[in-house]
């Protein structure tokens, strides 16, 4: 599928599959919608931040630590009922799932295409959350400009 400039958007099916009203009494989905509310990042995955347990949480893991990002993680490897339920609660048959501002963004493939493609600074910014390699990459822009007037 492609978006009105013709550039791949799995970014948009993603955000149109969540688009899909899933409201439940349920305690799993109170406990979801309350750990999302606790920081404008949430990462569902396997292991923690420092001991990834599979290759898709560790690749969302580095690509937040090069953006320099605050997150809060969860392992839904400790708790069956938040792995099942963040799946149905998402609409997203896989682990890891990333939220901004508790908004489903993705998992590992959405992400790297996002990081790759700069809508995840894009993303960021509209959250309020300045990347740092966007910071990094004015600071070589600044420096470029600053070496052509010499």
């Amino acid at each position: 599928m492609l978006d009105k400039d013709g550039r791949m958007c799995r970014f948009n099916i993603a955000k149109q599959l969540t688009n899909v009203s899933f409201y439940s009494n349920s305690p799993i989905t109170a406990n979801i919608e309350k750990l999302l509310k606790n920081c404008k990042v949430v990462v569902f995955m396997k292991g923690v931040p420092e001991e990834p347990r599979c290759g898709f949480s560790n690749a969302v893991v580095q690509i937040l630590r090069m953006h320099g990002i605050t997150y809060e993680s969860h392992d839904v490897l400790k708790d069956e009922d938040l792995r099942e339920g963040i799946k149905t609660y998402s609409n997203w048959p896989t682990i890891p799932q990333v939220f901004i501002n508790g908004e489903f963004v993705g998992g590992c493939d959405i992400m790297l295409q996002m990081h790759q493609n700069g809508e995840l600074i894009e993303e960021l910014r509209k959250a309020g959350i300045k990347s740092a390699l966007l910071d990094k990459a004015l600071k070589e822009e600044g420096t470029k400009h600053a070496d052509d007037a010499k």
